[in-house]
């Protein structure tokens, strides 16, 4: 078997000439085993035959060849043609030249060719088909004829040669079929990387504008928030006994410092090289943390929290980046619900699930197939900028994960993330 993944579009093309020559091979050896025995032709059998052997060894290289991991050029598929080319050279020499009905079969390495190939080797092919077909038109061993008179004998020549030029149609007609059809499934996978690559592209291009723009607004933000701060801690001092009043001040300042510790985090890890490096933690610990995290920021949320999995408890490579997308992922919910945030998380050995369902209205058709866009949002004007989704989108997927919002059928929207875990070795 052959190691088809990571394969460039010449390799699985090389692969399928492979193919092709093997299935011509035993066609060979079919018809000359027939023409042997049956028809008892008079040709140079031994010679022939060598030929044919050369072939299959040739193709057996190729066949080692294509187990090795380096790329096919253009180049090495053109010399491959061409000793398909040669191969059937020698085998017409030997069997009546220009006149023989498998004449035709030079059409599938031309066609081959300028379906693969650059125009310049396409050409080159065309001109070396033209020219061995023209020396035998003049240079090749006549097939036996019988020159006698008898009328039956020449009408069987006759039919034995139509009958070859109809083998040779039928088998030129399936095998280019065939190699244009698996070509065209190469050519429409290739689109599908590029585009792919394209949208990645792109999407990484919005990531870097987006992180930009976060570590100026985090420079911008804190010398209002500190002015915030000191503002709440004068008016808590001036009504120290309106008991409602201090509650509704403890929570703002509690607020404000998590913004200015989040706006410090985010300063210290843009200057380091790589914000995705972290500390292996236990599932569930790493569940409970972000909840808690939570829970101080959105304290008005309701919500449930179920979870169940394997023991011992598997570990999860805890990163700000990984448990900053759960966060916003919570957002979103406790933005979209109107009671209660249900969250359910299941883990095996090898993986997290995580469900994270609001009482909301759920998610219209432009929404989910939208979720992955940044800047895209169903929230009023003002209360939403459409970017946690997009930077949990892109972070999870970094992660080896991956996230999907559809509604909950019993209302509401649900996002359910997947994420790999290490296994618990102990």
């Amino acid at each position: 078997m052959f190691n088809i993944l990571h394969q460039s579009p010449l390799s699985k093309n090389l692969q399928r000439l492979f193919l092709l020559r093997s299935i011509a091979i035993v066609v060979q050896c079919i018809l000359f085993a027939l023409a042997y025995s049956i028809i008892e032709l008079n040709v140079p059998w031994a010679k022939m035959t060598i030929v044919v052997v050369i072939h299959i060894l040739l193709n057996f290289f190729t066949w080692v060849r294509l187990h090795h991991t380096f790329p096919v050029s253009n180049l090495e598929f053109f010399a491959q043609l061409l000793i398909d080319i040669f191969v059937l050279t020698a085998l017409l020499y030997f069997a009546g030249g220009s006149t023989n009905p498998f004449i035709s079969l030079y059409l599938l390495p031309l066609t081959i060719a300028a379906a693969i190939l650059p125009w310049r080797y396409t050409w080159a092919i065309a001109g070396m088909t033209i020219t061995c077909y023209t020396i035998l038109l003049f240079e090749y061993i006549p097939l036996p004829h019988d020159h006698s008179d008898d009328h039956s004998a020449h009408l069987m020549e006759f039919n034995l040669h139509i009958s070859g030029m109809w083998l040779t149609f039928v088998l030129s007609t399936l095998l280019i079929a065939w190699f244009v059809v698996k070509m065209s499934s190469s050519i429409r996978d290739r689109d599908k990387d590029l585009a792919q690559a394209r949208e990645q592209a792109l999407r990484n291009e919005q990531i870097i504008a987006l992180g930009t723009l976060a570590a100026g607004a985090a420079h911008e933000l804190g010398t209002p928030l500190s002015t915030m701060a000191v503002i709440a801690g004068e008016l808590q001092q001036e009504y120290p006994q309106d008991e409602e009043f201090q509650n509704n001040i403890h929570i703002l300042r509690n607020q404000i410092m998590h913004c200015k510790q989040t706006l410090t985090q985010l300063l210290a890890k843009a200057g380091q090289a790589r914000t995705e490096d972290g500390n292996s933690q236990s599932v569930d610990y790493f569940l409970k943390q972000i909840l808690d995290k939570w829970q101080l920021i959105r304290p008005s949320t309701k919500f449930s929290y179920q979870c169940d999995g394997v023991q011992p408890v598997p570990l999860i490579m805890n990163t700000q980046l990984l448990s900053q997308s759960i966060l916003n992922l919570l957002n979103n919910a406790a933005d979209a619900s109107t009671n209660q945030v249900s969250i359910k998380s299941t883990w095996d050995q090898h993986t997290l699930n995580l469900e994270i369902h609001d009482d909301g209205k759920g998610l219209t058709g432009e929404a989910v197939q939208r979720a992955g866009e940044a800047f895209f949002t169903n929230k009023a004007p003002g209360q939403g900028f459409g970017i946690g989704l997009f930077l949990a989108n892109a972070n999870i997927e970094r992660f080896g994960g991956n996230v999907r919002l559809f509604n909950h059928p019993e209302g509401g929207a649900c996002t359910h993330v997947t994420l790999p875990l290490i296994p618990n070795m102990t």
